[in-house]
């Protein structure tokens, strides 16, 4: 027994059970299994008072479940929206085991302690049981203990900050209101018990469906094992066997909801601060973006719109035409989005609606007592929607009624983890209570990190049947597992330092690998005020990010892209043009992320789980699968090394072939971040735009980024496009276009085959620029026509031609 006296805080001690096991002080440790029942799916175990049951969820996934007690509590989950499918299962028993084998995967479970651990066919272990620490609980509390192989790398649990590797840290999960988090704040606003464990490219997923306030140890407390468990509610979790990364995002997202298709629109450039008022402030905004022809798509108002801070309000003597203000905004392509915290101002018998219907009506939390909870936040009092009923749900989406009639576009879900004023805690006391549909109540404790996902929820479902046929755009800040099915979100108050600019990657690739893609942060920082190249390097990489919205807290310097000057106005404008020039790769990344839950800004080891040298990599991360980004996120004037994944790589600014092999050090402009783009890529892009809904003036644009020939089996690119606001792709309008290229000795053939075209673009032929040709062709030909009409670019080592009717199937082939 080494080192078992430290162990999670909770001191264990140098005894045993009988089964050569440690004993941790308080906690009663599951003991060996004296009966075996087989069900459909797999097992349920009797081992002393308790029960344990073991069951395929769907090939490759197992769940666990343990009832101290032996009765298994209602079976519920706010996260999952899949129901279990019926695998074949098949179970062998051996007096020393149990083994359940669904496809290849199988779960062996030791009898005596039962301990139970995952391997595939070959029998090389995923996931195992710690041998001298069964699963155990004490009082309300479980844990469970896994081995921790010295090679293997955490990566998840969503909004944390620091390095992306979980290693050696602990993490608690309880959604909290941080101003200014730095490195080792913990925790901040959301909760997703979900990680994935990689070790020499075989990787798993564990999911912990527990809504209480949890905690995830990776090795702090010891260096044989990590460790994972709740104050309350069930030990309840899923085991998913990849061996690959990819599979584990799309079967974990499969089980708790994907992120919907959002309107094209929220993928533009986004403006906002605390806070943009009065009216003449917010309209010279909107007139100087336009005016200086910097892209946006959306405005922001923040929480001084509205009379005294009570949702669903307005300051008349701020905003005296604000409808008519959103009204001229969407006239200038100019979408508005407003603040509406989950907080109602407790303001009886002067007519606000809000509160009086939701008294009238029975639809806020209580006192244990049954009385209505009243807490402080920005109204002064303020009393909070029961969102865990449907009908407080759906009264809440109602609310929205008046604003969506002004043509209000989106909608932002803030202080809901919930945050209140005046309480060291600063959330709503413990004891209140929260009621469900079927009658039954649970206290805070159980529903306070649901309560912003459930806010989040209501918002999207009541846009939804206010405008049924209108995708709806959400922005929340606290969240649980599968809040991605109704809302985007941010990494919350970041400050304005080099260090957070440093931090903002690691944590938006672990949303993304954690179910939750479609993210951003505050540009250039919420907490306080930029200097001007941090600003500029903020607005590079944000370029880059799922959501790209500038954003900064009330008392600080303005953060536009216009300020410090022309100089540094031209760098953050040619950013912000690069991300509408990208924009139908980067809504064909967002299309796919909303069907398979990859996100599109992703860590390079989703891409190649064998590239070991990324494991730690905290800077460098993947737009989508073809490009290849390493941001510039230091003040430090020295050059800084770059290595690029397996493959070959383009310059994506000089067009110079790379190799992975070579490592090399750049020392950027301030104008330049290192971009790269994969041998084998085919990219669409667009002519420049100042807001999405602008029709591109031009043909589509094809860059090709030729591999060399024994890579061309991988040369290929995908094209959607829809109408970007509609439901109408879900009815199949849609575009789908896929590219490919052979590359032999002596010729370039690309193809293009168009799968499905029941949307008109705005484009009918392609510009396309071939990379990589070293000597001009001696022949073009498109289908079986040799064409004259194309260029060679001697310094690009590119062809450029232009491909008319390009909506029709069509073939190119280049002879050298």
């Amino acid at each position: 027994m080494t080192g078992l006296a430290r162990r999670i805080g909770i001191g264990l001690l140098a005894s045993a059970l009988g089964c050569g096991i440690a004993v941790a002080q308080g906690w009663q440790h599951v003991g060996k299994v004296q009966r075996v029942e087989k069900l459909k799916d797999g097992v349920e175990l009797i081992a002393g008072s308790a029960k344990v049951r073991v069951t395929v969820f769907r090939d490759g996934i197992f769940r666990v479940r343990v009832a101290p007690d032996g009765t298994f509590s209602k079976d519920f989950s706010w996260a999952l929206i899949e129901s279990p499918e019926s695998p074949s299962v098949k179970i062998e028993e051996s007096p020393k085991e149990i083994r359940i084998i669904s496809g290849t995967v199988i779960a062996v479970i030791q009898r005596a302690p039962l301990l139970i651990n995952f391997s595939d066919a070959a029998g090389t272990v995923y996931l195992a049981d710690q041998p001298d620490l069964p699963m155990a609980w004490n009082g309300k509390r479980v844990h469970v203990w896994k081995k921790m192989p010295t090679d293997e790398n955490y990566y998840g649990l969503g909004d944390k900050a620091g390095p992306m590797n979980r290693r050696n840290r602990s993490f608690a999960n309880w959604n909290t209101d941080e101003f200014g988090w730095q490195e080792s704040t913990d925790p901040l606003y959301k909760t997703i018990p979900f990680f994935i464990g990689l070790r020499k490219g075989m990787a798993y997923g564990l999911f912990f469906d527990n809504t209480y306030r949890s905690v995830f140890d990776f090795g702090k407390e010891s260096p044989d094992y990590f460790s994972f468990g709740a104050e309350g509610g069930e030990l309840n979790y899923y085991f998913i066997a990849g061996p690959d990364p990819k599979t584990i995002i799309e079967e974990y997202t499969g089980m708790t909801g994907r992120t919907p298709l959002p309107p094209l629109w929220s993928l533009g450039y986004q403006q906002c601060r605390y806070s943009y008022y009065p009216e003449s402030r917010a309209r010279e905004i909107v007139k100087t973006l336009r005016d200086k022809k910097i892209p946006a798509d959306a405005i922001y108002f923040d929480i001084d719109y509205q009379q005294g801070n009570a949702p669903f309000t307005i300051n008349r003597q701020y905003f005296p035409t604000f409808e008519k203000m959103i009204s001229d905004f969407r006239a200038q392509r100019m979408r508005t989005i407003l603040i509406t915290d989950l907080h109602i101002k407790k303001d009886p018998n002067h007519g606000y609606a809000p509160y009086d219907s939701g008294i009238k009506n029975d639809m806020f939390v209580k006192n244990p007592d049954g009385s209505v909870y009243v807490g402080i936040v920005w109204p002064g009092e303020s009393v909070f929607p029961d969102f865990t009923l449907a009908r407080a749900r759906e009264w809440w989406g109602g609310l929205y009624k008046n604003f969506v009639g002004m043509g209000v576009a989106g909608f932002w879900n803030d202080m809901d983890e919930p945050s209140l004023f005046e309480r060291a805690d600063k959330t709503m006391p413990l004891d209140t209570r929260h009621r469900l549909d079927d009658g039954t109540s649970f206290d805070h404790r159980a529903i306070h990190n649901v309560f912003g996902m459930q806010n989040a929820r209501a918002t999207y479902e009541g846009l939804r049947k206010l405008q049924p046929d209108e995708r709806p755009f959400v922005l929340t800040r606290a969240a649980y597992s599968g809040t991605q099915r109704y809302a985007a979100t941010w990494t919350g108050d970041n400050s304005s330092t080099w260090n957070h600019l440093k931090m903002s990657t690691p944590m938006l690739l672990s949303m993304g690998i954690s179910g939750y893609p479609l993210v951003g942060d505050d540009i250039g920082g919420f907490a306080g005020s930029p200097p001007a190249d941090l600003l500029t390097r903020w607005f590079e990489v944000g370029a880059l990010n799922p959501i790209y919205r500038d954003h900064t807290a009330k008392g600080t310097l303005d953060q536009e892209p216009w300020v410090h000057g022309p100089e540094h106005e031209a760098i953050r404008r040619k950013y912000i043009e690069l991300r509408y020039e990208l924009m139908p790769y980067l809504y064909t990344g967002i299309e796919e992320m909303s069907r398979t839950g990859l996100p599109l800004m992703r860590p390079v080891f989703l891409e190649y789980p064998q590239a070991s040298d990324f494991y730690g990599d905290n800077r460098d991360f993947l737009f989508g699968r073809d490009f290849f980004v390493a941001p510039v996120t230091t003040d430090m004037v020295d050059a800084e090394e770059i290595s690029l994944p397996p493959g070959e790589w383009y310059d994506f600014w000089t067009n110079a072939k790379l190799s992975s092999k070579e490592k090399f050090t750049l020392q950027p402009r301030l104008d330049e971040m290192p971009i790269y783009v994969r041998a084998g890529a085919i990219v669409p892009m667009q002519p420049l735009v100042q807001s999405t809904e602008e029709t591109p003036n031009g043909p589509l644009e094809l860059r090709v980024y030729l591999p060399n020939s024994n890579a061309s089996g991988d040369c290929r690119g995908t094209l959607y496009q829809d109408d970007g606001h509609t439901y109408a792709y879900q009815k199949g309008e849609i575009l789908r276009v896929n590219y490919s290229c052979q590359v032999s000795s002596g010729a370039v053939t690309l193809s293009s085959t168009t799968e499905k075209s029941a949307y008109q673009p705005w484009w009918n032929s392609v510009k396309l620029t071939i990379y990589g040709a070293l000597t001009p062709p001696k022949e073009v030909r498109i289908g079986e026509q040799v064409i004259h009409e194309w260029r060679y670019d001697n310094i690009a080592h590119a062809v450029t031609l232009t491909m008319p009717d390009a909506l029709k199937n069509w073939s190119v082939r280049l002879a050298f």
